[in-house]
């Protein structure tokens, strides 16, 4: 379970036991805040700032920029809306990734993310989230630095965000992709007398928080594995609500709630079955 931060934290995890896994399935993970946005953070400053990180960061890549997202509780949530949204100016979205290539910052006019992905050993052990919290603290205190030397306004953070990607290869636990029952205890399969086992089953579940502090989000779908061709189950777990503030203290405390939600929810949707192969302890 995460550990103590400093002030008072507006969340309170609820007191559970601490989960852990030997062998957990988890190959990405990500913390992100959502801001309203600064209009004078052009891609210009983005390329000055990657100056101020390149020694840690040394890669770049450019990328479209992401939907802002807001949880809304004031009325049933919608499906998503599909099409392509125009702007009336350009915009984009800098990855400045360091030299292991699992350890990466992503920022764009309204967003700031810190990620860590799997890649082959020796860079394929999972961070614990006690290690991967203090980094993105790291670079989001240097991040507002830039901004206020470069005065380029103060961030207003609208939404927080904690999402756990998870990679469950098929012949682990489950044999079918048309069985994913065996994988997630959301699932259970029902007799009938006509049609056979589904080629492929897609999940999206969706689980209030209490006092609307957020909301944790649950997909699933087949997929193929694009570094080795293997079929897998894609299983992400996204936790995203408002923080009580700006302040980082307030930050931290509901990363440490999303992922309370997140690591405990995934003990509730996932199968004692697949538990044991994944080493829980």
């Amino acid at each position: 379970m995460p550990g103590p931060v400093q002030g008072e934290p507006t969340f309170v995890s609820r007191q559970k036991p601490r989960v852990d896994f030997e062998r957990p399935p988890v190959i990405e993970t990500i913390l992100s805040v959502q801001f309203a946005p600064l209009p004078n953070l052009t891609l210009p400053y983005l390329g000055l700032y990657w100056g101020q990180v390149r020694e840690r960061y040394p890669s770049q890549e450019v990328k479209p920029p992401l939907p802002a997202v807001i949880e809304d509780f004031t009325k049933a949530p919608s499906v998503p809306r599909l099409g392509i949204q125009l702007s009336s100016e350009p915009d984009a979205r800098c990855w400045f990734i360091d030299a292991t290539s699992t350890q990466l910052i992503q920022i764009q006019r309204d967003r700031f993310i810190r990620n860590w992905r799997k890649r082959e050993p020796p860079h394929d052990a999972y961070p614990r989230y006690e290690d991967l919290r203090p980094r993105f603290e790291r670079d989001w205190a240097s991040f507002l630095e830039f901004l206020s030397r470069e005065d380029l306004g103060r961030p207003e953070v609208n939404q927080c965000e904690v999402t756990y990607i998870n990679h469950i290869e098929l012949g682990q636990g489950w044999q079918s992709v048309g069985d994913p029952h065996e994988v997630l205890t959301v699932l259970q399969r029902q007799p009938g007398t006509f049609l056979p086992a589904p080629e492929g089953v897609v999940v999206n579940v969706r689980y209030l928080m209490p006092e609307h502090r957020g909301r944790l989000h649950v997909a699933s779908q087949p997929a193929i594995r694009r570094q080795d061709g293997k079929p897998v189950m894609q299983l992400t777990l996204t936790a995203r609500g408002r923080p009580a503030s700006t302040k980082l203290e307030d930050i931290v405390a509901w990363f440490d709630e999303g992922h309370d939600w997140i690591v405990n929810g995934f003990v509730d949707i996932t199968t004692p079955v697949m538990h044991q192969i994944w080493g829980r302890r």
